[in-house]
This record gives structure tokens, C-alpha cells and sequence, in this order.
């Protein structure tokens, strides 16, 4: 009986997952095309969709994607102490998520009794903010996208440049970070104009932008010659990623690039 193949598109509709998604599995090694014709064209069987099925099953259990890379290997004998474990983090999740609402249900009875215990409501806001900082970016990117950046991250810092970024992150908000894009994005939308306007990179406008520039990414790296230097390589490595892998995009054109360099550079040798 001859073996029916897809092309990427097709085995992406017939699983109900992205193309880029089969991509991104690809690429992490996760479930490569079993064959391909002569002309390129990357083929799947219908052998491969159980594996797709096991890796989309570990993922909405809530796996990594090493996780689920490791899963597959082991095979399900030693699978099924690897599920407890994660049973047990869930269950571990859970009771957070009890003990906040256990802190709101205590607060609404005081509240209700005309109670002043303003430690208790102190109590309930500081739960609800650690649960908070530690769900708020699934609101703005995939797993995959989280994946990748990750990577980028293990790419471009050392594991004590990690550890430090870290540990700087720990209050981080969703609120910190919409005034960060913000700024972020005034600052990028000053570069084009600047760009688009013809300005002498070295003139008193850019400078003043290479300044503001300078300061918003100090904000960042908090002087840090190491994480600066951290910064830029990940960025270098975002720049050569085809579009369609990058989990977030390059923020400059070649035009916009090459002026905020040469802004850059008489800032330090005016």
C-alpha cells in the first residue's frame, strides 16, 4: 500500500496546527518531515501525526518544549512518572490560586463587618500581584514565542547575566511593561521620522534622540557593560532570523539602522 504524503500546509489543516507551528517543531527537533521531493518540498505521512498528537497532548498539560523533547524519548513506561510530576505542579498551581481566593473571601468578611484590618487587604493585594507577575506575558505571547525568546536569551547572556536579569525582573509588571513598549515605540516612531525627514545624523536633532535613546536602554541594563553588550548580540542574532521565526521583529530598516549607528557613534566621539 503506498504511503500518502502532505506537503506542510496540508498536514497543517489535517492536524488543525499552523504551518509555522510545524515549522517551529522542526526546528527544535521536535517532529521533522518524514521525506521531501526532489524539488524540496518538505513531506509528512500520516505515521507522523500520532507524534504531532503526543506533542500537542504534553503541551496543553503544560510541558516545556525540552520537556516534551524528553517525554518522547523516554517512552511511556517512564512517561507515567513524568506526568506525576507535573500532576504534582499543577497541584502545586492550584493551591495558589486557593490561596488567593481564600485571601479575597477573608477580605469581603472584614469588609463586610466594617473591620479596618488594612493588613489583611495589604495581604490579599500582595497575593493577587505575585500571581499576577507571573501570568500577564502569556497575554501577549505564545508558548512558542516564549520558547524562542529563551533561546535567544541562553544565545546572547551568560547564565550570571541571567541569573541578574532574573532577579531584576521579579517585580516587573504588566503596567511596567506597557510604559516601557510605550516609550519604546515614541522612540521608534522620532527614529523614522528623523529618517524620513533627511536629518544629518550628526546634527543637534539626532543627537538629542541619540541621548533619549541611550538613557532608555540604560533603564534596562542599569549601566551594565555586560548586558549592554548582551543586548546587542541578541538583537544581532534577531536580525539574521528569517521573519517568520523571530518572535517578536526587528524594529529598524536597514535606513533607520544605519542612521541610529551613526548617531550613536559622534555621541561618542563628537
Amino acid at each position: 500500500m503506498e504511503t500518502r504524503t502532505y506537503r506542510s500546509g496540508q498536514f497543517a489543516r489535517k492536524a488543525s496546527v499552523s504551518v509555522r507551528t510545524l515549522r517551529y517543531y522542526d526546528r527544535v527537533g521536535l517532529l521533522h518531515p518524514s521525506c521531501s521531493t526532489e524539488a524540496g518540498y518538505r513531506l509528512y505521512t500520516d505515521a507522523d501525526l500520532p507524534r504531532l498528537q503526543q506533542i500537542l497532548a504534553l503541551k496543553f498539560l503544560g510541558f516545556s518544549l525540552d520537556e516534551i523533547g524528553y517525554c518522547l524519548q523516554i517512552g511511556p513506561t517512564s512517561l507515567q512518572e513524568t506526568l506525576a510530576q507535573q500532576k504534582a505542579m499543577m497541584q502545586e498551581k492550584r493551591t495558589q490560586l486557593d490561596t488567593v481566593i481564600q485571601a479575597l473571601e477573608e477580605t469581603e468578611q472584614l469588609l463586610h463587618g466594617r473591620t479596618a484590618n488594612w493588613d489583611a487587604i495589604i495581604h490579599v493585594i500582595q497575593v493577587i500581584q505575585m500571581q499576577q507577575s507571573n501570568d500577564w506575558r502569556n497575554k501577549y505571547f505564545t508558548d512558542e514565542q516564549l520558547q524562542q525568546m529563551e533561546e535567544l536569551s541562553k544565545q546572547s547572556y551568560t547564565e550570571e547575566q541571567r541569573q541578574q536579569l532574573a532577579e531584576w525582573g521579579k517585580n516587573w509588571s504588566e503596567a511596567d511593561q506597557q510604559v516601557a513598549t510605550q516609550q519604546w515605540n515614541e522612540i521608534f516612531a522620532e527614529l523614522k521620522h528623523l529618517v524620513a525627514s533627511g536629518e544629518d545624523p550628526t546634527g543637534a536633532a539626532a543627537q538629542a534622540f541619540a541621548q533619549r535613546w541611550r538613557a532608555q536602554i540604560e533603564k534596562f541594563t542599569r549601566g551594565d557593560a555586560g548586558i549592554t553588550q548582551g543586548l546587542g548580540n541578541m538583537y544581532q542574532s534577531l536580525k539574521k532570523m528569517p521573519n517568520e521565526q523571530r518572535p517578536f521583529q526587528y524594529p529598524y530598516t536597514p535606513e533607520e539602522e544605519t542612521f541610529l549607528h551613526a548617531a550613536l557613534a559622534h555621541t561618542q566621539n563628537p
